[in-house]
């Protein structure tokens, strides 16, 4: 971004009108363009207006409005320039800008709207053709229609910032029963693309009215998605509509419950990396071995397999158990919101159906012009409307597969054919394979669609996306943190949110929730999850596991004595939990009650002597009180284990240098150092000076074994 327009969306973001004039002035004396200046004239004439009444002390009660409107009229402007630099970075999207606008085609929204209800109205028409006309007009009516909302999609997703007349048109067309819904529903698609490369009040507003009065679940849906993936707090004091047309449609508890519905289904998206490595590694192996074995044996055996099954029957058996086991899992996964095919269909996705960038978001129908004549010639025997029925599919993959199919049908074995194309099902088979639709998964194949688009469509780096996270934070994904959404009805279910995103360990994004949440919700389980421990216990004083962390937070920072009170409340509320026993023991030790502690140890060791963490503590107490040869023989087997915890090396330093084993001593600390990734020479504070004087090290020895290492 030009370094002038980086200070203009900073000013912008602040609301002052007056600096993001000069600013965009600025830019223009350096970059002219005619249009840009005369708009932006027009702005700062307004403006100079109203600044010269408010100086001679004029008292104006619409100034506050009139403000609002310039600052919006400079983004506006802002924008534009804005979206001419994102086309001319992005080749791909300059092509599609350009391509568009070149042709002869009339892009007013009135010629729009006619030529999709056209289409509508003919299509309704071709029952009255002829049979031996009506699949031929019927392919060049559909061919016609895809190659025109295509262009339209890239129209739309290239266009600059609506007006709102156009925004109103838009929601006019978008909730009309005139139009197809799967027009519809492609349109919304566009204009979230478009919306996620440039903030746009007017088609932000427009998902909104669409999702709030559009009577096609399918399109409130992908209106839903729009609008909560592209919400923004950036520009939220230039446009505060923006928080009240969100406000507005939180009074609906529909409204909140799938918005929170979508965003646990947006955490599940993010975690398709890990399922994926889950089904390519372990499940689909194990179900293609069994599963062409089973096909070999329905094909024919032969002499030595039929011969295997009669010596060993119990071996086909378990090939089926592992088969449905591997396909339990699977749907289980499935079951849980596990993108199980996003792997299986994405080499299909590199096929020439998704050069075009429409054919990735637009809802499958049988009549797409790619598909049509291989659906007709399949569709008598019903086995894909069978497969579909019985999966979940999502859109793009019901493309993919039917694309699959056009390459290898005709390469099948002709038995193996004839078992899938001439399998009878029945209506009743079909309606009970069908999975029920509902809203939710109206919205779940939406969301696997753009996923998909995003993550494997060749020019998607050249778009904004909101599914580049890392490993513990979402990104653009959360939009429950906002806060457009802070003081709403919404916050009453941040905390299923919170639950989720820890659950797929994206802390660092259920940190950044949390600070949003508002004093009226933060509860018990709030305080908990903040680590506010001493508020946890002023509402729950008997919380064991407030009353745990609270007491490990005094130990971390070495407040022994309140850190023994803490524990020494869990041991005796819970004399059956050991571990309770060697908090307390560990406490005894660091404040110097090294004979009471050591009873103690010595009581879990004679009950425990595999535990190693009490061993370790009765090693070091054992070492405090000088029994440096019994210590000796503990931390022996403690640093022999395959996992050695770091401390064990240097507390057996200490036991040995008490010994008068230096060159050992040494050793241990040498190889605490390097397990700690230490630079050498080590830090004069590396060694508990106190402890060691106590214990008749001089400072002199200390000095001597720092320089040692």
């Amino acid at each position: 971004m030009n370094e002038t327009l980086k200070l203009v969306d900073e000013t912008l973001r602040t609301g002052n009108v007056g600096r993001a004039i000069r600013q965009m002035e600025n830019y223009l004396a350096a970059w002219p363009e005619q249009q840009t200046a005369e708009k932006l004239m027009e702005v700062r004439e307004d403006y100079d207006r109203m600044e010269s009444y408010w100086q001679q002390g004029g008292n104006d009660p619409e100034r506050e409005a009139l403000y609002q409107r310039l600052l919006q009229r400079v983004y506006v402007v802002y924008a534009n320039v804005m979206h001419y630099h994102r086309m001319k970075a992005s080749p791909y999207q300059n092509s599609l800008y350009t391509r568009v606008r070149q042709g002869q085609r009339d892009w007013s929204l009135t010629a729009i709207r006619q030529e999709m209800e056209g289409f509508v109205s003919n299509v309704a028409l071709l029952q009255l053709e002829p049979d031996n006309k009506r699949q031929t007009m019927s392919e060049t009516l559909y061919r016609d229609h895809q190659r025109q909302m295509n262009q339209l999609f890239e129209y739309v997703l290239t266009s600059r910032q609506w007006s709102d007349s156009v925004g109103s048109q838009f929601t006019e067309m978008l909730t009309s029963p005139t139009i197809d819904s799967i027009d519809q529903q492609l349109l919304i698609a566009a204009v979230t693309l478009s919306l996620l490369n440039q903030f746009d009040m007017a088609k932000f507003r427009m998902l909104t009215e669409v999702y709030r009065l559009s009577q096609d679940e399918a399109v409130r849906q992908r209106a839903l998605v729009g609008w909560a993936l592209s919400a923004s707090d950036t520009y939220s004091q230039i446009y505060p509509e923006q928080h009240e047309l969100i406000t507005a449609l939180l009074e609906s508890d529909q409204a909140c419950q799938e918005l929170t519905e979508l965003q646990i289904q947006l955490i599940y998206s993010l975690n398709e990396e890990k399922d994926s490595q889950t089904i390519r590694k372990e499940i689909m192996p194990d179900l293609l071995k069994n599963s062409e074995k089973m096909m070999a044996q329905e094909m024919g055996e032969s002499d030595d397999e039929r011969l295997e099954e009669v010596l060993h029957p119990e071996v086909s058996e378990q090939r089926m158990e592992h088969l449905e086991s591997s396909m339990r899992r699977m749907m289980d996964m499935q079951k849980q919101g596990v993108d199980v095919f996003y792997h299986g269909f994405s080499q299909i996705k590199r096929y020439p159906f998704f050069y075009d960038i429409s054919n990735w978001l637009v809802p499958f129908y049988t009549q797409h012009p790619d598909i049509a004549q291989f659906v007709a010639k399949q569709g008598q025997y019903h086995y894909l409307e069978k497969v579909f029925a019985a999966n979940t599919f999502c859109n793009s993959d019901k493309y993919s597969f039917v694309i699959a199919m056009q390459e290898v049908i005709d390469r099948l074995p002709q038995q193996v054919r004839d078992m899938i194309v001439h399998g009878e099902y029945s209506a009743e088979e079909l309606a009970a394979a069908a999975v029920e639709p509902s809203p939710a998964l109206e919205r779940r194949l939406y969301l696997m669609d753009i996923y998909r688009f995003f993550r494997l469509f060749s020019h998607a780096s050249e778009l904004y996306n909101p599914f580049i996270v890392t490993k513990d934070e979402a990104g653009g994904c959360c939009f429950f943190r906002l806060k457009l959404f802070a003081g709403t009805r919404l916050e009453r279910y941040k905390a299923q949110i919170v639950r989720q995103l820890k659950k797929h360990q994206m802390n660092s994004t259920a940190n950044s929730l949390l600070l949003t949440f508002t004093e009226a919700y933060r509860d018990v389980q709030y305080y908990m999850w903040v680590k506010d421990y001493a508020h946890v216990l002023l509402l729950d004083p008997d919380n064991e596991r407030a009353l745990l962390g609270f007491a490990r937070s005094l130990y971390e920072t070495k407040l022994y004595e309140r850190a023994l009170e803490y524990f020494e409340k869990l041991m005796n509320k819970y004399p059956e939990k050991s571990n309770y026993q060697l908090y307390v023991a560990v406490c005894l030790i660091q404040v110097e009650r090294n004979e009471e502690a050591l009873k103690m140890l010595y009581r879990l060791n004679y009950e425990q002597p595999e535990n190693d963490s009490v061993n370790r503590a009765l090693a070091w107490a054992q070492t405090c009180t000088g029994q440096l040869e019994q210590a000796h023989h503990i931390y022996e087997q403690l640093v022999g284990l395959e996992q050695v915890d770091i401390e064990d090396l240097k507390n057996y330093g200490y036991c040995l240098w008490l010994q008068g084993d230096i060159l050992q001593a040494k050793t241990q600390f040498q190889e605490y150092c390097k397990r700690c990734e230490e630079s050498s020479p080590v830090k004069p504070d590396f060694f508990d000076v106190d402890w060691l004087k106590k214990r008749g090290i001089s400072i002199i020895e200390i000095n001597m074994m720092l320089s040692l290492l």
